[in-house]
């Protein structure tokens, strides 16, 4: 198991978590949580010795292969199928020794090599590799080009797939979601699901924790705490903490009030009823998720637009593209206040295409685009960062496109999106991506679009940030298109679903969860090589496989049910408690109670308080008992 012992870190004079001590056992799946700059990869540099603790130790089993993505990609002549294959150690490390084995034509030593080679699989170590680059969205033809030409964000894919493709027993991932796309974190999700090595994962992809973590590593205010369950239920802890304290407790009830405005207003558009279950889902966690982000530094709101004509937009008959090769064609969309529209599409369909041609980046090569006299466009791509004046501070951005604001007004708006009073007057160049994107956003906000198009704007955002600007989004009362990996945001936030697909936009049938299945469905066939097997043979034995399948998820369900009943019960009483525990501390919290003739009354509270408490930590101590049983 790797584990902590009291470890102290520093970085410079500043102290980013200190007394950390956790285990972490083989084959968990660990997210590691905290705001930027709290010393999440750094934790990770720990664990990869990367790093040194200034206090404590940090231990890593011997023998274990430790895999993680490389941050950066020199310009390499190498294939990039090559370059993947680079990742498996134990694979080259074999390769070179049968080179050598050869060379000195020692008969012995090249069998048992082969032997060797044959153990690990390594016949079919090059259709996995093609297996990786395909699910990571390159095309075949890609396999060959050499790194070299591969853009950055690219090249970091082929970082990623290289630690993959590492037999390794501890992952390590870094933010791996930031240059993929919806269909690649999808695969990269099933991927993880299926590994067996021990993970740690950095990810401000709420869905993506969710569905891959069974432990959270929490790094909040120089301290370190470990929790079991999911992102969710860690969500759902911090939660209960934060709304014990008072002073929390109104902004809190506003963000609740906020939300559920917004869960009422969707509740009667009968036209979205394809997607209203989902949709209401999803608003009523988010519900449930506000009260663990009230203390977030990120606080800000789309102002209404000054002018909201309709329609906005309107699309006829049009094809766009590059060059003279269409993309999309045959396009007849009109936009109008209060659309709501999620862009879903392979990697390569045309998304951002038609972001473009709605921001009016690309012309239509036919038909017409007819946009409204008062249209007001609010366009967040990532090129846009490097539009940023790396000389000029926020203050001098936002004070460029508003030169009438007042300095201290400016200051208090992009407080909002997290520059405190020193970096809102901070050359924009030492920045993080994550700092861009948020400068960007807020610049983009003021201008008070009546129409926002948004090209994956979470890339480098905090989950802190994520949450403020899903936020925000529900009140917008212009229209929005949004194109982005991020399932909660899209879930959120959009309430029509287009396809991109084939050359043509449609309306997607089903509900965002619908989309995997979609892409299964749409998926291309991996080659396979011919055994000579008859077709009818294969058909059957799969139906014999899948009926085994069957009858082992049956049994496993029947196993598992008493555990899923305890943990419903826990859950039930934990919260029974809680909200007793809470009740008594409010009690005692009136200053009545300590007056000479209510002794009585507050010794029986005293003594409840106890005893609630103590029943609290037996019911935590079952439904964590039941939680470890089920994972075994």
């Amino acid at each position: 198991m790797v584990q902590f012992e009291n470890v102290s870190l520093r970085r410079g004079p500043r102290l980013l978590f200190k007394n950390a001590s956790f285990r972490i056992y083989p084959g968990h799946k660990v997210g590691i949580t905290g705001a930027n700059g709290s010393g999440k990869s750094s934790m990770l540099a720990l664990i990869s010795k990367t790093l040194q603790a200034d206090v404590g130790d940090v231990v890593v089993p011997k023998g274990w292969v430790v895999a993680s993505v490389a941050q950066e990609t020199v310009a390499d002549a190498r294939a990039a199928i090559d370059f993947v294959l680079d990742g498996d150690q134990e694979l080259r490390k074999i390769e070179r020794a049968l080179q050598v084995a050869h060379q000195n034509d020692d008969g012995a030593r090249i069998a048992t090599l082969y032997g060797q080679l044959e153990a690990i699989d390594g016949y079919t170590v090059r259709s996995r590799a093609a297996r990786l680059l395909q699910g990571l969205g390159f095309q075949a033809e890609d396999e060959h080009r050499a790194v070299s030409e591969f853009s950055g964000g690219w090249r970091m894919r082929l970082n990623l797939g290289q630690a993959l493709m590492c037999r390794s027993d501890l992952l390590l991932l870094d933010e791996p979601t930031n240059h993929l796309d919806l269909d690649a974190v999808i695969w990269l999700e099933n991927w993880l699901l299926s590994y067996t090595g021990t993970l740690l994962l950095i990810s401000h992809d709420r869905d993506f924790l969710d569905r891959i973590t069974n432990n959270i590593i929490n790094i909040e205010r120089q301290r370190v705490r470990a929790y079991k369950g999911n992102y969710s239920a860690f969500e759902k802890l911090r939660a209960a903490y934060l709304a014990n304290q008072q002073s929390q407790y109104i902004k809190q009830q506003h963000e609740i009030a906020h939300i559920r405005s917004y869960v009422d207003r969707f509740r009667y558009k009968a036209t979205k009823a394809r997607q209203a279950q989902s949709r209401l889902k999803a608003l009523q966690r988010m519900e449930q998720i506000a009260p663990a982000h009230i203390d977030s530094p990120f606080h800000f709101s789309l102002h209404a637009p000054r002018k909201i004509p309709n329609p906005l937009l309107k699309l006829s008959g049009v094809g766009v593209g590059y060059l003279d090769t269409p993309v999309l064609s045959n396009l007849n969309l009109s936009l109008t206040p209060g659309d709501r529209i999620g862009l879903l599409g392979r990697n390569g369909a045309g998304k951002s295409t038609l972001i473009k041609l709605l921001a009016s980046e690309l012309a239509p090569m036919q038909g017409t685009r007819e946009p409204c006299k008062d249209l007001c466009v609010g366009y967040f791509a990532q090129h846009q960062l490097e539009q940023l004046h790396p000389d000029h501070s926020p203050i001098e951005h936002l004070l460029q496109i508003d030169p009438d604001m007042r300095e201290q007004q400016a200051r208090n708006y992009l407080g909002g999106f997290g520059f405190g009073n020193d970096q809102a007057v901070s050359r924009v160049h030492p920045f993080s991506g994550g700092e861009k994107s948020r400068l960007v956003l807020a610049l983009l906000v003021h201008k008070r679009p009546n129409l926002l198009l948004l090209d994956e704007p979470t890339n480098h955002l905090d989950l802190e940030m994520r949450q403020a600007l899903a936020v925000a989004l529900q009140d917008f009362s212009g229209a929005m298109v949004l194109v982005s990996h991020d399932r909660h945001l899209l879930r959120v936030t959009t309430d029509q679903l287009l396809l991109v697909h084939d050359g043509k936009v449609d309306e997607f049938e089903n509900s965002l969860d619908g989309y995997t299945k979609w892409l299964l469905d749409h998926s291309k066939p991996v080659a396979k090589p011919d055994n000579g097997e008859d077709s009818a043979d294969r058909a059957a034995v799969a139906r014999v496989d899948r009926k085994q399948q069957r009858r082992v998820q049956a049994a496993k369900r029947q196993i598992q049910q008493p555990l899923h009943n305890k943990i419903k019960q826990a859950e039930v009483l934990l919260k029974t408690l809680t909200e007793k525990k809470k009740e008594l501390e409010t009690q005692l919290a009136n200053s009545d109670i300590y007056l000479d003739n209510n002794k009585e009354k507050l010794r029986a509270v005293l003594a409840e308080k106890v005893s609630t408490e103590q029943q609290l930590k037996v019911a935590e101590a079952d439904w964590l008992a039941a939680s470890e049983q089920l994972e075994v």
